[in-house]
């Protein structure tokens, strides 16, 4: 096991929710919430990578997003 590998399985949510602005959580999940009224039946996403200055972000369904320096990654527990 690699390096990474350990200190990704070692992040919580409590870790990102240190670092993000309430603001870029409120914005994701207004994105979540558009998103699940028109398409109701997608599967449950990862979260949604987000740009810190514009709040434009897409849904993240699989793998892990390979964000801009200017984004970040709002994981789907802190959008519920």
């Amino acid at each position: 096991m690699d390096v990474l590998t350990k200190v990704d399985q070692e992040m919580d949510v409590d870790d990102f929710s240190t670092y993000l602005d309430p603001t870029l959580i409120q914005s994701a999940r207004l994105i979540y919430e558009t998103y699940f009224s028109v398409h109701p039946d997608i599967d449950r996403p990862l979260g949604v990578a987000i740009n810190r200055i514009t709040h434009r972000g897409k849904i993240i369904f699989s793998g892990k997003p390979i964000l801009l320096p200017q984004e970040c990654f709002v994981p789907f527990e802190l959008i519920e």
